[in-house]
């Protein structure tokens, strides 16, 4: 990975760009499961970031080494936090579609073929009725 003071500044400058804050996310440490032997049972490598406003999560243990998984989890959350505004940007952009859609008018020829069809249905059930 990056160094450390790359990484807050990649860090940084992808928080601007989303514009989050970093006050916003909460940060917990705890021992891993796994591998690791005596250091993972003694040491609280594990990362759980939590972007408050939003609920979502990331559990970090990949690696024995806390910053290590400080910045995976990081880098994970903030994919995820794009990812969902990606799909809500998409979600919204859709909606719109539809409804332009569904107000615009049928084309002149359209309407020609349902009333054609309309009207052929009615001759179908004229030629049915009984002559009195």
């Amino acid at each position: 990975m990056s160094s450390p003071s790359d990484f807050h500044t990649q860090r940084a400058a992808r928080l601007a760009r989303l514009k989050l804050e970093l006050a916003d996310f909460e940060e917990k440490f705890s021992r891993s499961s796994g591998p690791g032997g005596q250091h993972v049972n003694k040491v609280s490598t594990a990362v759980m970031l939590r972007h408050v406003p939003s609920g979502a999560a990331v559990t970090v243990q990949d690696t024995r080494s806390q910053s290590m998984n400080r910045q995976l989890a990081w880098t994970r959350l903030l994919d995820a936090i794009e990812e969902q505004r990606r799909a809500e940007r998409a979600a919204r952009r859709s909606e719109i579609e539809k409804k332009r859609r569904q107000n615009s008018k049928r084309p002149r020829g359209v309407k020609e073929r349902i009333l054609e069809g309309k009207k052929r249905r009615a001759q179908i059930k004229k030629n049915r009725a009984k002559d009195w």
